[in-house]
């Protein structure tokens, strides 16, 4: 594989870059505090808006999203969180909450299943809870959990606000930060939005700002009320990643010459594709399966279980000495699946060829 060719690299995470936006890196050093970056930032603003779905400022993090789920916590809960669990990231929302001192329960299901309003709705009122951490696209299963469902079920039992972990679903997958009325939703720069990792963005609403102004233990770095206010200024709180920046620039760009709507709908297509393709090998005698149930499917990101006597790394070996980069399953499910992650720039066309090798292995 050749440092030019695109289209082979399919993990769910990082996702592959386009050469054009990895050149954008290479723009000059700028002062982080001089009009040139707040000419930036002002520049990237509009574009990040557009790919939440909100009016609101975007806040923009020099870190992983992890950086942003901790952020969540430390900020938004007051008393006491639930964290919806259905895989290892949601998981990790709730082992961050353990770890940052809040009180915190999970609510967990079977993984490769949704989490669902009904069960949240049963759970707050049996529970004091403040808060709910979630998972949009659970990267560990497949399966997208019906955020802008559970934000009105947490809202409608009082003041109770949900932060959602978008990484695997934003800029794949239809995510209405303010029409669904979600109180801080946030993502990663290396999934569906096809950039190199280390940036994290975030938007929040007024219900999770007055929150953080009243813990005097939000922390330094994670402070979301430093992130409202710099970026009111068109600055960031902590030192950016300018070369990252010059990339998301330009990505955006490219995004919205797209049109986000038709980005959702590439990813939707690429998964589709992958469902059908599941489906033809089974038909064949190959025992394939999406792990994640119809209607709660996510368009980036692909679980797929493997006949017995087949494991993922086997899978995973045969297909890097094709040239092509996928995953097995994650943590306790690594033997038993593989992982497809359609999303950032690929297209349907690209996936075919992947997916033509994919059954040479799973054949031969």
């Amino acid at each position: 594989m050749t440092d030019n060719e695109f289209g082979r690299f399919f993990l769910p995470g990082p996702t592959e870059v386009r050469p054009e936006i990895l050149r954008a890196q290479v723009g000059p050093m700028i002062g982080h505090r001089g009009r040139a970056m707040e000419e930036l930032l002002a520049k990237i603003q509009p574009g990040l808006k557009n790919v939440f779905r909100t009016e609101r400022p975007v806040y923009i993090s020099a870190s992983s999203a992890t950086g942003f789920m901790e952020a969540a916590i430390r900020n938004g809960v007051r008393r006491k969180v639930l964290s919806l669990v259905n895989g290892a990231f949601s998981a990790r929302f709730f082992q961050i909450a353990t770890a940052s001192g809040i009180d915190a329960d999970a609510l967990e299901v079977e993984w490769g299943q949704p989490n669902l309003p009904e069960q949240l709705e049963d759970a707050l009122k049996k529970g004091d809870y403040d808060a709910v951490t979630v998972v949009h696209s659970e990267t560990s299963t497949g399966v997208l959990n019906p955020i802008g469902e559970l934000a009105a079920v947490a809202h409608a039992a009082g003041d109770v606000v949900l932060l959602v972990d978008a990484v695997t679903s934003m800029a794949g997958a239809p995510v209405e930060s303010d029409a669904w009325e979600l109180d801080f939703v946030l993502t990663g720069s290396q999934k569906a939005l096809a950039l190199p990792p280390g940036l994290a963005f975030g938007v929040a609403r007024d219900t999770v700002i007055e929150r953080a102004k009243e813990r005097k233990d939000r922390g330094v770095y994670f402070d979301l009320v430093a992130f409202h206010n710099g970026i009111l200024k068109n600055q960031t709180p902590n030192t950016p990643a300018v070369s990252l920046l010059y990339a998301l620039a330009a990505q955006l760009e490219a995004i919205g010459e797209e049109t986000i709507e038709a980005r959702w709908a590439r990813h939707q297509a690429m998964a589709d594709r992958t469902y059908a393709w599941v489906d033809e090998m089974r038909s064949r005698g190959v025992e394939l399966a999406v792990l994640a149930p119809e209607g709660y499917r996510s368009p980036t990101v692909t679980c797929i279980t493997l006949p017995e006597g087949v494991t993922g790394p086997q899978v995973n070996k045969a297909m890097q000495e094709r040239g092509y980069t996928i995953a097995p399953g994650y943590g306790k499910a690594k033997e038993a699946m593989i992982r497809i992650g359609h999303m950032g720039d690929h297209t349907v066309d690209e996936l075919n060829e992947l997916l033509g090798v994919l059954e040479e292995v799973l054949t031969r």
